[in-house]
């Protein structure tokens, strides 16, 4: 089967039901598809063929369902670009794909200047102007019916580049329609006029999610950027049943002063990704939003790979903390704890998490030195460094380039993280290494803590010691009221605030 095939049978089943919502319009499956149909005709008519990368940069909204749907109907493949990247970045994305046409929204045009001439493969930049709709509206509603296969290229998107320049993920339709059964597998049924609010980019992780909503005869709401309190009401006079959200716009929404305030009674799945959560986010999240909130782990070479609802979740059983864990491994997923010769270790033992599913990348695009080196006997080795309990509890105790050695011990970030936001004055908190004399290295963190907190650094350095021990815990701790920098899906940039500490070292490691 391919993406195709079934987005195009589910506009037959659901024709007048509604499938978007954006930009303060509302449309039907025959609608939606219509547009996405002028769109992909637009696309083929300057000369693109089915395979044929096509870059994106742009919002959400109506302009990027339609392009979602259009990419879809034409069979072309389409390479999210990200509006907080830089420029080189950009450039990266499309050289590597060799994309010959990029689609932009007005405000981000001016991010391409140059591309043009710079890429040999790049022909064209379409930019949506004021008169996107006349454009759009030139252009016939026939279906261009083009061939598909399921093992056709359906999306690159690019890993986060934390340790060199982005990697090209490559999923085939195959693959896209697996991930999406595996998102939901577990999740209550998706039910026709059920609605699914996508606050972060449908080009990434929120995504995942369009594709099952719009099987399911469910609408998909598109809100252009996250601010809490607007986030919060849509929830509310939507009837949102689904979302997807990393834990800091989590966090967000629960500290939004109008929140406690809200009917939230149709909501039906807070689907929770992408970073680690800390305890209180997640106790407070499930005193706000119910009884609701699911928790997976994966990455985008192979996802979702682990799955938890709010019953495994919140609950007590002996030899777990479900609480600090990730999920348990899905019906369609492998899950394996490696150590350095990439031997599987029993369970309860700490290694390299080693992933394996029928949703997970083809490949890196056009780097297979890169695959060779994540992908052995067709697993994905993650580099994140967790452990598997008796009863099938995955923890993340870390991603293994952010791991601290102090003394000769190993000193997780997350673990200190926990517990310095389970303090009710901090908001979030990022904990890193910084150099130090006598062991090497020690951790560090800063906290953004609430406006009027009583709390000290010396406090909480009092806290980390007592609930982890002394030599855990952090050398110095800074406090803010400012929200810590974040990577474009929302993720706290530990290296954006470890970086000054180590100007003068060549290596941003250190040893006694």
């Amino acid at each position: 089967m391919d993406v195709r095939s079934l987005m195009r049978r589910a506009v037959l089943f659901n024709g007048q039901r509604e499938a978007i919502v954006a930009d303060g319009r509302r449309l039907t499956f025959e609608q939606s598809w219509e547009r996405g149909l002028r769109l992909a005709n637009a696309l083929l008519s300057l000369g693109l063929k089915p395979g044929d990368r096509v870059g994106s940069i742009e919002d959400n909204g109506l302009q990027a369902a339609d392009f979602f749907l259009a990419a879809t109907a034409a069979n072309l493949v389409r390479v999210p670009l990200y509006p907080r990247n830089r420029k080189e970045t950009h450039a990266h994305m499309l050289g590597n794909t060799g994309c010959r046409v990029v689609i932009a929204a007005q405000q981000y045009v001016h991010e391409l200047d140059g591309l043009l001439e710079e890429l040999p493969d790049l022909e064209q930049v379409v930019t949506r102007g004021d008169d996107y709709e006349d454009w759009l509206a030139g252009f016939p509603a026939d279906d261009p019916d083009v061939a598909v296969d399921a093992d056709d290229y359906f999306i690159i998107r690019h890993t986060g580049g934390t340790t060199g320049l982005p990697k090209g993920v490559a999923y085939t339709h195959r693959a896209w329609l697996a991930a999406g059964r595996d998102w939901l597998y577990l999740f209550p049924p998706v039910e026709p006029g059920d609605k699914c609010l996508h606050l972060a980019p449908i080009s990434h992780g929120s995504g995942y999610l369009f594709v099952p909503m719009w099987l399911g005869g469910a609408s998909n709401v598109l809100l252009g950027g996250f601010e809490p309190a607007q986030a919060l009401a849509v929830m509310e006079e939507e009837g949102i049943g689904y979302m997807f959200l990393v834990p800091a716009m989590l966090n967000q929404l629960n500290h939004e002063p109008t929140a406690r305030q809200r009917d939230f009674s149709k909501l039906k799945c807070l689907q929770i990704g992408a970073a680690p959560i800390a305890d209180d986010t997640a106790l407070a999240a499930r005193d706000i939003f119910g009884n609701v909130l699911w928790q997976g782990y994966g990455q985008t070479e192979a996802v979702p790979v682990t799955m938890m609802g709010p019953n495994q979740w919140f609950a007590e059983i002996e030899g777990s903390n479900p609480l600090r864990s990730c999920g348990l491994p899905l019906p369609f997923a492998d899950v394996e704890i490696r150590d350095e010769d990439n031997n599987p270790l029993p369970q309860d033992e700490e290694g390299e998490i080693a992933l394996r599913c029928d949703g997970q990348m083809a490949g890196f695009w056009n780097d297979p030195a890169g695959t060779a080196e994540r992908m052995v006997d067709g697993w994905v080795l993650t580099g994140d460094v967790g452990m598997i309990d008796r009863n099938g509890y995955l923890y993340l105790l870390d991603r293994a380039g952010d791991m601290i050695v102090s003394g000769g011990y190993n000193i997780y970030p997350a673990e200190l993280e926990n517990v310095l936001c389970d303090h009710g004055d901090v908001v979030e908190a990022a904990v890193f290494a910084v150099p130090d004399e006598r062991w090497g290295e020690s951790p560090m963190a800063v906290c953004m803590v609430k406006e009027g907190a009583k709390v000290t650094a010396d406090e909480l350095i009092g806290l980390c010691a007592d609930r982890l021990g002394s030599y855990k815990k952090p050398k110095q701790i800074e406090l803010t009221t400012e929200p810590l920098p974040k990577s474009i899906v929302g993720k706290i940039q530990r290296k954006t605030l470890r970086e000054p500490h180590w100007e003068g070292h060549e290596r941003r490691i250190s040893g006694t």
